[in-house]
């Protein structure tokens, strides 16, 4: 009896400058929000670590934007919708 093959493929991962390919969470800059709340916001949100959420936010404020998280688009929805509900900037790029 000949037995059957399966092959599974695990998805091809590009990375450009250390960033994987999929849906992104980004933060843009304001005038308006202080460094401590974007802070509290992604640690709560996001699920950051302190030292992680404080880097994000410097990067924000120097860069204008972060990416802050990677995921699934569902997921990453939820949390958008959370950060401007807080009154943070944010949106979902690819």
């Amino acid at each position: 009896m000949a037995t059957k093959e399966h092959i599974i493929e695990a998805p091809l991962i590009e990375t450009i400058d250390g960033i994987t390919s999929g849906s992104k969470l980004i933060i843009f800059n304001d005038d308006v929000n202080t460094f401590d709340h974007v802070i509290e916001c992604l640690v709560r949100i996001c699920n950051h670590e302190l030292i992680q959420a404080e880097q994000s936010a410097t990067i924000i404020h120097y860069k204008g934007k972060a990416i802050v998280k990677i995921g699934e688009r569902g997921e990453l929805s939820a949390m958008c919708q959370a950060l401007c509900d807080e009154g943070l900037s944010a949106t979902i790029g690819e």
